[in-house]
């Protein structure tokens, strides 16, 4: 690019294609185990509020779902939002499928899931850009989620290196559903990037929908000239449209969910083996509790819970109303870093005198709200929390600091 070595977002796919029998892939058959959830309710707690595999389901009317349908993941990496959706149907007692670039790493999920390893699958595909290449792994699933998380990388081309990836990548996951007869739906992660118009000048009480979109033209965000931040928005914007678009031409046999989050916060499920490896929202959190000065600002007030946007995804897969639907999925209590810096020095014994002190007071903007209470109530969730959120990530973050100090 040329504005200076900015550092851009890209997306990391991941798709998951659920059912609840067994898997048939390359000619060999696994059968699928019991859900044993024990180990995954330390960090989500338990909510009987959900759908499950022996539910009335968006899956339950294809006639042969209960023997023959694969459940799948197709990743090329399952990151901090991707992992979370992995355990969170597998804990419903679906099929997963990993697809991955480097099959080591899926199997490094799998294998760091020793409960669930014969209902959850890896695949290698080479290229996700390309449908062709989709075809084999979605093959015998019944449903898909493709979920998109930030991942940080310099780019020279913005058109070329981020807008159209990201359009492609989900151009070909449509069209490789479509090409699967038995596929009932496919979930999207978007973002809140794709819905706010950061230009704006909200009056009092404005609320973004998820009726709302970014105002930004296709050449605005392709121009090499735009700053990283807006290339983003979009990358979003267009990659999402793209899916909508798919879906009034083409008029494909399973329907569409998108679901668009702000920042996401809380504890991580995937492999982190050193504090450098944290995703970003992760680790703007512990800069804080390591004593950030000046503390991060945050650019919106708005968040939801990694735990609470895995179920999101897990319900508008599963939930038969909500077919053809876009949501905001947000918390209804708004964050600031400052907050977070408070949470911190008030419930952990060092936090005090660790976390910058600082007089400056952070404000979080009260002159717009963002629609979370739309998704809550059509797809079954109890937001938690940012405290809760901020204390089970930093007590995660603690530990890993000991492990690497060697304590």
């Amino acid at each position: 690019m040329s504005n200076g070595g900015n550092r851009m977002r890209s997306e990391e796919v991941v798709l998951l294609f659920c059912s609840t029998g067994t898997l048939k892939t390359r000619g060999r058959q696994v059968n699928a185990d019991e859900g044993k959830d024990r180990d995954m309710q330390a960090c989500w707690g338990k909510n009987t509020n959900v759908y499950t595999a022996n539910d009335g389901n968006v899956f339950a009317s294809n006639s042969t779902a209960s023997n023959s349908h694969s459940g799948g993941l197709l990743s090329a990496k399952a990151g901090f939002i991707g992992a979370h959706v992995v355990d969170n149907l597998l804990a419903r007692g679906l099929r997963v499928r990993v697809a991955v670039r480097n099959l080591a790493k899926g199997n490094a999920l799998r294998d760091a899931r020793p409960h669930y390893a014969s209902r959850l699958d890896c695949v290698l595909i080479a290229d996700f850009a390309e449908a062709t290449s989709l075809e084999e792994a979605v093959a015998g699933v019944d449903g898909i989620v493709h979920v998109a998380s930030p991942l940080t990388y310099s780019v020279q081309d913005t058109e070329k290196d981020i807008i159209l990836p990201a359009i492609n990548g989900v151009k070909s996951v449509l069209k490789a559903a479509a090409n699967t007869p038995q596929i009932r739906r496919v979930v999207i992660t978007s973002s809140f990037a794709s819905v706010i118009d950061v230009n704006r000048k909200a009056p009092p009480h404005f609320t973004y929908t998820a009726a709302d979109w970014n105002p930004l033209t296709y050449e605005e965000a392709a121009d090499n000239k735009t700053s990283g931040v807006v290339a983003y928005r979009g990358s979003k914007k267009f990659a999402e449209l793209a899916a909508w678009e798919f879906m009034e031409k083409e008029k494909p046999t399973f329907d569409l969910v998108t679901l668009c989050p702000p920042m996401v916060f809380g504890p991580f499920v995937h492999p982190v083996a050193r504090l450098e490896d944290l995703n970003d929202s992760a680790a703007k959190v512990w800069e804080v509790a390591s004593g950030a000065d000046p503390m991060p600002v945050a650019r919106v007030p708005f968040w939801v819970d990694v735990r609470d946007l895995a179920q999101a995804h897990v319900e508008a897969l599963l939930r038969p109303q909500v077919g053809n639907r876009r949501f905001t999925v947000a918390s209804p209590e708004r964050f600031s870093y400052q907050k977070a810096a408070e949470i911190v020095a008030r419930e952990f014994d060092w936090g005090k005198s660790r976390v910058c002190q600082s007089n400056a007071k952070q404000e979080i903007d009260e002159s717009y709200d963002l629609d979370g209470a739309t998704a809550a109530r059509e797809l079954g969730i109890a937001y938690r929390s940012f405290q809760q959120s901020v204390v089970d990530f930093v007590t995660q973050a603690v530990g890993l600091e000991a492990s690497q100090k060697g304590g």
